[in-house]
Protein backbone atom coordinates (compact mmCIF):
# COMPACT_ATOMS: atom_id res chain seq x y z
CA UNK A 1 0.00 0.00 0.00
CA UNK A 2 1.11 3.63 -0.62
CA UNK A 3 1.78 5.61 2.32
CA UNK A 4 3.08 8.92 1.09
CA UNK A 5 0.96 11.26 -1.83
CA UNK A 6 2.40 13.06 -4.52
CA UNK A 7 0.78 16.28 -5.03
CA UNK A 8 0.13 17.66 -8.68
CA UNK A 9 -1.37 21.64 -9.63
CA UNK A 10 -3.04 21.98 -13.22
CA UNK A 11 -4.49 25.38 -13.56
CA UNK A 12 -7.14 25.13 -11.25
CA UNK A 13 -7.26 20.97 -10.49
CA UNK A 14 -5.00 19.95 -7.66
CA UNK A 15 -4.22 16.06 -7.22
CA UNK A 16 -3.05 13.84 -5.15
CA UNK A 17 -1.53 10.75 -6.54
CA UNK A 18 -0.10 7.66 -4.50
CA UNK A 19 3.77 6.74 -4.28
CA UNK A 20 4.67 3.47 -4.68
CA UNK A 21 7.90 1.49 -3.14
CA UNK A 22 9.46 -1.45 -4.80
CA UNK A 23 12.09 -3.85 -3.06
CA UNK A 24 15.01 -1.82 -5.12
CA UNK A 25 14.82 0.97 -7.53
CA UNK A 26 13.35 4.48 -7.67
CA UNK A 27 9.98 4.83 -6.04
CA UNK A 28 7.11 5.67 -8.68
CA UNK A 29 4.22 7.87 -9.07
CA UNK A 30 1.03 6.19 -9.82
CA UNK A 31 -0.50 8.36 -12.17
CA UNK A 32 -3.50 5.93 -13.21
CA UNK A 33 -5.89 7.87 -12.11
CA UNK A 34 -5.38 11.26 -13.50
CA UNK A 35 -7.41 10.88 -16.64
CA UNK A 36 -10.13 11.15 -14.32
CA UNK A 37 -9.01 15.06 -14.20
CA UNK A 38 -9.13 14.74 -17.96
CA UNK A 39 -4.93 15.46 -18.14
CA UNK A 40 -2.84 12.38 -19.70
CA UNK A 41 0.78 12.30 -19.02
CA UNK A 42 3.07 12.40 -22.45
CA UNK A 43 5.83 10.39 -21.94
CA UNK A 44 7.29 9.19 -25.91
CA UNK A 45 9.45 6.02 -25.60
CA UNK A 46 8.03 5.67 -21.67
CA UNK A 47 11.49 6.88 -20.61
CA UNK A 48 9.87 7.44 -17.29
CA UNK A 49 7.09 5.06 -17.18
CA UNK A 50 6.78 2.18 -15.65
CA UNK A 51 4.13 0.05 -17.85
CA UNK A 52 4.13 -2.70 -14.62
CA UNK A 53 5.16 -4.64 -11.42
CA UNK A 54 6.94 -7.01 -12.09
CA UNK A 55 9.15 -10.07 -9.60
CA UNK A 56 11.48 -11.31 -12.53
CA UNK A 57 14.21 -9.06 -13.64
CA UNK A 58 16.10 -5.45 -12.62
CA UNK A 59 18.41 -3.41 -13.87
CA UNK A 60 20.19 -0.67 -12.70
CA UNK A 61 21.37 1.30 -15.83
CA UNK A 62 23.80 3.93 -13.86
CA UNK A 63 25.28 1.33 -11.61
CA UNK A 64 25.68 -1.05 -13.85
CA UNK A 65 23.43 -3.89 -12.82
CA UNK A 66 21.75 -7.33 -13.85
CA UNK A 67 19.60 -9.39 -12.09
CA UNK A 68 17.55 -12.31 -12.69
CA UNK A 69 14.75 -12.99 -9.85
CA UNK A 70 17.77 -10.87 -7.92
CA UNK A 71 21.03 -12.98 -9.13
CA UNK A 72 23.64 -10.96 -10.45
CA UNK A 73 23.82 -11.61 -14.43
CA UNK A 74 27.72 -12.51 -14.10
CA UNK A 75 27.18 -15.22 -11.39
CA UNK A 76 24.42 -17.41 -13.65
CA UNK A 77 26.31 -16.96 -16.50
CA UNK A 78 29.61 -18.25 -15.05
CA UNK A 79 27.75 -20.88 -13.00
CA UNK A 80 24.59 -21.79 -13.89
CA UNK A 81 23.28 -23.21 -17.06
CA UNK A 82 20.62 -21.88 -19.32
CA UNK A 83 17.86 -24.28 -18.65
CA UNK A 84 18.58 -23.57 -14.70
CA UNK A 85 18.17 -20.26 -15.29
CA UNK A 86 14.65 -21.03 -17.19
CA UNK A 87 13.61 -22.41 -14.59
CA UNK A 88 14.63 -19.84 -12.53
CA UNK A 89 12.48 -16.86 -14.53
CA UNK A 90 9.73 -19.32 -14.71
CA UNK A 91 9.48 -20.05 -11.06
CA UNK A 92 11.15 -17.35 -8.79
CA UNK A 93 13.71 -19.89 -7.27
CA UNK A 94 16.77 -21.96 -8.53
CA UNK A 95 15.75 -25.76 -8.94
CA UNK A 96 17.28 -28.56 -6.30
CA UNK A 97 18.18 -31.57 -7.94
CA UNK A 98 15.25 -33.57 -8.55
CA UNK A 99 13.65 -30.50 -9.26
CA UNK A 100 16.04 -30.21 -12.46
CA UNK A 101 16.21 -33.35 -13.87
CA UNK A 102 12.09 -33.04 -14.24
CA UNK A 103 12.31 -29.68 -15.85
CA UNK A 104 14.66 -30.80 -18.04
CA UNK A 105 12.84 -34.26 -18.40
CA UNK A 106 9.59 -31.92 -19.28
CA UNK A 107 11.39 -29.92 -21.89
CA UNK A 108 12.69 -32.79 -23.67
CA UNK A 109 9.43 -34.20 -24.39
CA UNK A 110 8.55 -31.03 -26.15
CA UNK A 111 11.72 -30.81 -28.24
CA UNK A 112 10.29 -32.01 -31.75
CA UNK A 113 7.78 -30.13 -33.59
CA UNK A 114 4.97 -31.55 -35.73
CA UNK A 115 5.82 -33.35 -38.91
CA UNK A 116 3.22 -30.97 -40.66
CA UNK A 117 4.98 -27.71 -39.60
CA UNK A 118 8.01 -28.94 -42.00
CA UNK A 119 5.17 -28.23 -44.94
CA UNK A 120 5.41 -24.40 -43.98
CA UNK A 121 8.94 -23.66 -44.96
CA UNK A 122 7.96 -25.06 -48.43
CA UNK A 123 6.02 -21.95 -48.70
CA UNK A 124 9.36 -19.38 -47.85
CA UNK A 125 11.65 -18.61 -50.57
CA UNK A 126 14.79 -20.34 -49.64
CA UNK A 127 16.29 -16.49 -49.21
CA UNK A 128 14.09 -14.94 -46.57
CA UNK A 129 15.37 -14.02 -43.92
CA UNK A 130 15.45 -16.19 -40.96
CA UNK A 131 13.67 -13.69 -38.79
CA UNK A 132 10.67 -13.69 -41.30
CA UNK A 133 10.40 -17.38 -41.25
CA UNK A 134 10.93 -17.92 -37.50
CA UNK A 135 7.93 -15.18 -37.37
CA UNK A 136 5.76 -17.61 -38.91
CA UNK A 137 6.30 -20.81 -38.35
CA UNK A 138 6.01 -19.77 -33.93
CA UNK A 139 2.78 -17.96 -34.98
CA UNK A 140 1.29 -20.79 -36.75
CA UNK A 141 2.12 -23.47 -33.60
CA UNK A 142 -0.88 -22.15 -32.36
CA UNK A 143 -2.94 -24.11 -34.99
CA UNK A 144 -0.88 -27.52 -33.96
CA UNK A 145 -0.62 -27.31 -30.00
CA UNK A 146 -4.83 -26.19 -29.33
CA UNK A 147 -4.93 -28.67 -27.09
CA UNK A 148 -3.42 -26.27 -23.91
CA UNK A 149 -4.05 -23.01 -24.93
CA UNK A 150 -6.57 -22.15 -22.03
CA UNK A 151 -4.88 -19.17 -20.63
CA UNK A 152 -6.45 -19.23 -17.30
CA UNK A 153 -5.69 -22.47 -16.39
CA UNK A 154 -2.05 -22.49 -15.05
CA UNK A 155 -1.38 -26.25 -16.34
CA UNK A 156 -2.13 -25.00 -19.83
CA UNK A 157 0.14 -21.98 -19.26
CA UNK A 158 3.14 -24.22 -18.09
CA UNK A 159 2.79 -26.93 -20.85
CA UNK A 160 3.05 -23.89 -23.19
CA UNK A 161 6.03 -22.51 -21.68
CA UNK A 162 7.84 -26.06 -21.77
CA UNK A 163 6.90 -26.07 -25.61
CA UNK A 164 7.98 -22.79 -26.67
CA UNK A 165 11.22 -23.31 -24.82
CA UNK A 166 11.72 -26.68 -25.92
CA UNK A 167 10.99 -26.28 -29.41
CA UNK A 168 12.71 -22.66 -30.25
CA UNK A 169 16.02 -23.91 -30.96
CA UNK A 170 14.53 -27.00 -33.48
CA UNK A 171 12.51 -24.12 -35.41
CA UNK A 172 15.84 -21.94 -35.35
CA UNK A 173 17.91 -24.41 -36.66
CA UNK A 174 15.17 -25.29 -39.23
CA UNK A 175 15.50 -21.46 -40.79
CA UNK A 176 19.02 -22.26 -40.97
CA UNK A 177 18.85 -25.23 -42.88
CA UNK A 178 16.23 -24.44 -44.96
CA UNK A 179 18.35 -21.58 -45.95
CA UNK A 180 21.00 -23.77 -46.77
CA UNK A 181 19.33 -26.36 -48.43
CA UNK A 182 20.15 -29.05 -45.97
CA UNK A 183 17.83 -31.41 -44.34
CA UNK A 184 16.09 -30.84 -40.97
CA UNK A 185 18.38 -32.32 -38.41
CA UNK A 186 15.78 -33.86 -35.19
CA UNK A 187 16.68 -33.31 -31.78
CA UNK A 188 18.87 -35.01 -29.36
CA UNK A 189 17.58 -34.97 -25.88
CA UNK A 190 20.73 -36.83 -24.56
CA UNK A 191 22.48 -33.34 -25.75
CA UNK A 192 22.49 -30.31 -23.63
CA UNK A 193 20.46 -27.94 -24.16
CA UNK A 194 23.17 -25.80 -26.36
CA UNK A 195 24.74 -29.04 -27.77
CA UNK A 196 21.50 -29.99 -29.16
CA UNK A 197 20.96 -26.36 -31.16
CA UNK A 198 24.95 -26.88 -32.68
CA UNK A 199 23.85 -30.56 -33.37
CA UNK A 200 20.68 -29.36 -35.44
CA UNK A 201 22.65 -26.82 -36.71
CA UNK A 202 25.48 -28.24 -38.29
CA UNK A 203 24.99 -31.86 -38.13
CA UNK A 204 24.35 -33.02 -41.14
CA UNK A 205 22.66 -37.40 -42.05
CA UNK A 206 26.15 -37.93 -43.79
CA UNK A 207 28.21 -38.14 -40.41
CA UNK A 208 28.46 -37.88 -36.78
CA UNK A 209 28.94 -34.61 -35.18
CA UNK A 210 30.09 -33.67 -32.22
CA UNK A 211 29.85 -30.25 -30.87
CA UNK A 212 32.79 -28.28 -29.88
CA UNK A 213 32.34 -28.51 -25.92
CA UNK A 214 33.74 -24.84 -25.75
CA UNK A 215 31.70 -23.67 -28.26
CA UNK A 216 28.47 -25.13 -26.90
CA UNK A 217 29.18 -23.52 -23.21
CA UNK A 218 29.82 -20.39 -25.43
CA UNK A 219 26.57 -20.75 -26.58
CA UNK A 220 25.22 -21.70 -23.52
CA UNK A 221 26.40 -18.31 -21.85
CA UNK A 222 24.63 -16.14 -24.58
CA UNK A 223 21.60 -17.86 -23.99
CA UNK A 224 22.34 -17.08 -20.75
CA UNK A 225 22.73 -13.41 -21.22
CA UNK A 226 20.29 -13.05 -23.42
CA UNK A 227 17.02 -14.87 -21.26
CA UNK A 228 16.01 -11.58 -20.35
CA UNK A 229 16.30 -7.60 -20.20
CA UNK A 230 13.21 -6.21 -17.95
CA UNK A 231 10.73 -4.41 -19.70
CA UNK A 232 12.36 -3.87 -23.26
CA UNK A 233 10.47 -3.58 -26.82
CA UNK A 234 9.90 -6.77 -27.35
CA UNK A 235 9.10 -8.16 -23.84
CA UNK A 236 6.63 -5.24 -23.64
CA UNK A 237 5.33 -6.17 -27.03
CA UNK A 238 4.26 -9.43 -25.76
CA UNK A 239 2.72 -8.22 -22.70
CA UNK A 240 0.88 -5.76 -24.93
CA UNK A 241 -0.44 -8.84 -27.25
CA UNK A 242 -0.92 -10.81 -23.82
CA UNK A 243 -3.08 -8.33 -22.81
CA UNK A 244 -5.93 -8.71 -25.22
CA UNK A 245 -5.70 -12.49 -23.96
CA UNK A 246 -3.99 -13.85 -27.28
CA UNK A 247 -2.74 -16.99 -26.89
CA UNK A 248 0.96 -17.67 -25.79
CA UNK A 249 2.46 -18.52 -29.48
CA UNK A 250 1.25 -15.10 -30.88
CA UNK A 251 2.17 -13.05 -28.69
CA UNK A 252 5.81 -14.89 -28.86
CA UNK A 253 5.53 -14.14 -32.62
CA UNK A 254 4.85 -10.66 -31.54
CA UNK A 255 7.92 -10.32 -29.78
CA UNK A 256 9.72 -12.20 -32.39
CA UNK A 257 8.80 -9.27 -34.66
CA UNK A 258 9.73 -6.08 -32.30
CA UNK A 259 13.41 -8.60 -31.54
CA UNK A 260 14.18 -7.76 -35.26
CA UNK A 261 14.41 -4.61 -35.80
CA UNK A 262 18.35 -3.52 -35.56
CA UNK A 263 17.94 -0.83 -32.85
CA UNK A 264 17.10 -3.77 -30.59
CA UNK A 265 17.84 -7.63 -31.54
CA UNK A 266 19.44 -7.10 -34.46
CA UNK A 267 22.64 -4.71 -32.89
CA UNK A 268 24.77 -7.65 -32.81
CA UNK A 269 24.31 -8.45 -36.69
CA UNK A 270 24.29 -4.40 -37.17
CA UNK A 271 27.66 -4.77 -35.22
CA UNK A 272 29.20 -7.25 -37.57
CA UNK A 273 27.92 -5.62 -40.23
CA UNK A 274 30.39 -2.27 -39.63
CA UNK A 275 32.93 -4.67 -39.09
CA UNK A 276 33.16 -5.66 -42.60
CA UNK A 277 32.09 -2.31 -43.57
CA UNK A 278 35.49 -1.18 -42.34
CA UNK A 279 37.13 -4.34 -44.14
CA UNK A 280 40.43 -3.31 -43.14
CA UNK A 281 42.71 -2.37 -40.00
CA UNK A 282 43.88 0.68 -41.66
CA UNK A 283 40.83 1.76 -42.34
CA UNK A 284 39.98 2.07 -38.15
CA UNK A 285 41.03 6.00 -38.01
CA UNK A 286 39.08 6.91 -40.83
CA UNK A 287 36.05 5.75 -39.08
CA UNK A 288 36.91 6.57 -35.91
CA UNK A 289 37.14 9.88 -36.98
CA UNK A 290 33.75 9.95 -38.81
CA UNK A 291 32.42 8.35 -34.94
CA UNK A 292 34.18 11.52 -33.28
CA UNK A 293 32.22 13.74 -36.42
CA UNK A 294 28.83 15.60 -34.74
CA UNK A 295 28.01 15.85 -38.57
CA UNK A 296 28.82 12.50 -40.01
CA UNK A 297 25.52 10.27 -39.37
CA UNK A 298 28.35 7.30 -39.14
CA UNK A 299 28.11 5.51 -35.75
CA UNK A 300 29.96 2.61 -33.79
CA UNK A 301 27.52 -0.04 -33.30
CA UNK A 302 28.09 -2.58 -29.99
CA UNK A 303 29.35 -0.02 -28.55
CA UNK A 304 27.14 2.19 -24.92
CA UNK A 305 23.85 1.13 -24.69
CA UNK A 306 20.67 3.18 -24.05
CA UNK A 307 20.19 1.13 -20.48
CA UNK A 308 23.38 1.13 -19.33
CA UNK A 309 25.12 4.55 -18.70
CA UNK A 310 27.90 2.51 -16.86
CA UNK A 311 29.63 -1.01 -18.48
CA UNK A 312 27.33 -3.50 -19.44
CA UNK A 313 27.33 -6.15 -17.03
CA UNK A 314 26.88 -8.55 -19.47
CA UNK A 315 29.34 -7.36 -21.70
CA UNK A 316 32.26 -8.61 -19.30
CA UNK A 317 31.30 -12.43 -19.14
CA UNK A 318 30.79 -12.12 -22.86
CA UNK A 319 34.58 -10.65 -23.67
CA UNK A 320 35.98 -13.62 -21.76
CA UNK A 321 33.59 -15.96 -23.25
CA UNK A 322 34.64 -14.72 -26.73
CA UNK A 323 38.06 -14.83 -26.17
CA UNK A 324 38.13 -18.56 -24.91
CA UNK A 325 35.98 -19.22 -29.15
CA UNK A 326 38.68 -17.06 -30.71
CA UNK A 327 41.30 -19.27 -29.02
CA UNK A 328 39.50 -22.66 -29.41
CA UNK A 329 39.00 -22.03 -33.20
CA UNK A 330 41.89 -20.58 -34.13
CA UNK A 331 40.67 -17.41 -35.13
CA UNK A 332 42.69 -14.70 -33.26
CA UNK A 333 45.01 -14.18 -36.54
CA UNK A 334 42.19 -13.66 -38.58
CA UNK A 335 42.21 -9.78 -40.49
CA UNK A 336 38.46 -10.33 -39.78
CA UNK A 337 38.60 -10.58 -35.44
CA UNK A 338 41.80 -8.40 -35.67
CA UNK A 339 39.64 -5.40 -36.85
CA UNK A 340 37.02 -6.52 -33.86
CA UNK A 341 40.01 -6.53 -31.38
CA UNK A 342 41.64 -3.16 -32.59
CA UNK A 343 37.88 -1.75 -32.16
CA UNK A 344 37.31 -2.79 -28.25
CA UNK A 345 41.52 -1.66 -27.71
CA UNK A 346 40.70 1.98 -28.97
CA UNK A 347 37.13 2.19 -27.00
CA UNK A 348 38.56 0.99 -24.17
CA UNK A 349 41.78 3.71 -23.88
CA UNK A 350 40.68 6.75 -25.94
CA UNK A 351 39.01 9.66 -23.79
CA UNK A 352 36.52 10.39 -26.46
CA UNK A 353 35.09 6.96 -25.39
CA UNK A 354 35.64 6.64 -22.07
CA UNK A 355 34.63 9.89 -21.24
CA UNK A 356 30.83 9.24 -23.01
CA UNK A 357 30.80 5.69 -21.61
CA UNK A 358 30.83 3.84 -24.78
CA UNK A 359 32.38 0.93 -24.08
CA UNK A 360 31.56 -2.46 -26.13
CA UNK A 361 28.45 -3.93 -25.03
CA UNK A 362 27.41 -7.19 -25.50
CA UNK A 363 26.04 -7.09 -28.79
CA UNK A 364 29.85 -6.32 -29.99
CA UNK A 365 31.08 -9.13 -28.25
CA UNK A 366 27.88 -11.58 -28.87
CA UNK A 367 28.62 -10.70 -33.02
CA UNK A 368 31.99 -11.89 -32.67
CA UNK A 369 31.44 -14.93 -31.04
CA UNK A 370 28.58 -16.22 -33.29
CA UNK A 371 30.65 -15.78 -36.15
CA UNK A 372 33.40 -17.17 -34.59
CA UNK A 373 31.10 -20.30 -33.64
CA UNK A 374 29.99 -20.25 -37.77
CA UNK A 375 26.88 -19.09 -37.17
CA UNK A 376 25.87 -16.32 -40.21
CA UNK A 377 25.00 -13.25 -39.24
CA UNK A 378 20.93 -12.98 -40.59
CA UNK A 379 21.01 -15.92 -37.92
CA UNK A 380 21.96 -13.56 -35.03
CA UNK A 381 18.51 -12.28 -34.02
CA UNK A 382 17.07 -16.12 -34.27
CA UNK A 383 19.69 -16.83 -31.66
CA UNK A 384 18.72 -13.90 -29.53
CA UNK A 385 14.98 -14.75 -29.77
CA UNK A 386 16.04 -18.27 -28.93
CA UNK A 387 17.42 -17.29 -25.74
CA UNK A 388 14.56 -14.23 -25.20
CA UNK A 389 12.16 -16.66 -25.17
CA UNK A 390 12.07 -17.86 -21.73
CA UNK A 391 12.23 -14.19 -20.55
CA UNK A 392 8.55 -13.36 -22.96
CA UNK A 393 6.81 -16.28 -21.41
CA UNK A 394 7.99 -15.33 -18.17
CA UNK A 395 6.64 -11.71 -18.37
CA UNK A 396 3.64 -12.85 -20.14
CA UNK A 397 2.67 -16.03 -17.57
CA UNK A 398 3.56 -13.12 -14.93
CA UNK A 399 1.40 -10.87 -16.12
CA UNK A 400 -2.02 -13.60 -17.05
CA UNK A 401 -1.15 -15.35 -13.40
CA UNK A 402 -2.52 -12.05 -11.62
CA UNK A 403 -5.12 -9.33 -12.53
CA UNK A 404 -4.19 -7.34 -15.47
CA UNK A 405 -5.85 -4.62 -17.84
CA UNK A 406 -6.36 -4.55 -21.55
CA UNK A 407 -2.77 -2.21 -22.68
CA UNK A 408 -4.44 0.88 -24.09
CA UNK A 409 -1.75 3.67 -24.62
CA UNK A 410 -3.46 7.64 -25.01
CA UNK A 411 -1.88 10.01 -27.05
CA UNK A 412 -1.41 13.95 -27.84
CA UNK A 413 -3.38 14.53 -30.70
CA UNK A 414 -1.82 16.90 -33.38
CA UNK A 415 -4.07 16.36 -36.28
CA UNK A 416 -6.86 18.39 -38.16
CA UNK A 417 -9.98 19.75 -36.16
CA UNK A 418 -13.02 18.27 -37.00
CA UNK A 419 -13.86 19.30 -40.75
CA UNK A 420 -16.92 18.41 -42.90
CA UNK A 421 -16.33 15.94 -45.63
CA UNK A 422 -16.49 17.89 -49.64
CA UNK A 423 -16.90 15.52 -52.68
CA UNK A 424 -14.24 15.35 -55.09
CA UNK A 425 -15.92 17.35 -57.66
CA UNK A 426 -15.36 20.36 -55.74
CA UNK A 427 -12.37 19.89 -53.91
CA UNK A 428 -9.83 22.50 -54.69
CA UNK A 429 -6.32 21.40 -56.17
CA UNK A 430 -3.72 20.37 -53.11
CA UNK A 431 -0.82 23.46 -53.77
Amino acid sequence: MAEQKAKLSIKNTNVELDILSGTLGPEVVDVSSLFKTGYFTYDPGFMSTASCESKITYIDGDEGILLYRGYPIDQLARSSSFVEVCYLLLHGELPNKIEFKEFCNAINRHTMVHEQIRNFFNGFRRDAHPMAVMVGVVGALSAFYHDKLNIKDPEHRAISALRLIAKMPTIAAMCYKYSVGQPFMPPKNKMTYAENFLYMMFGTPCEDYIPNPVLARALDRIFILHADHEQNASTSTVRLAGSTGANPFACISAGIAALWGPAHGGANEAALNMLHEIGDISQIPKYIARAKDPNDNFRLMGFGHRVYKNYDPRAKVMRETCYEVLEAVGAHHDPFFKIAMELERIALEDPYFIDRKLYPNVDFYSGITLSAIGIPPNMFTVIFALARTIGWIAHWNEMISSPYRLSRPRQLYTGPTERNYVPMKTREPVS
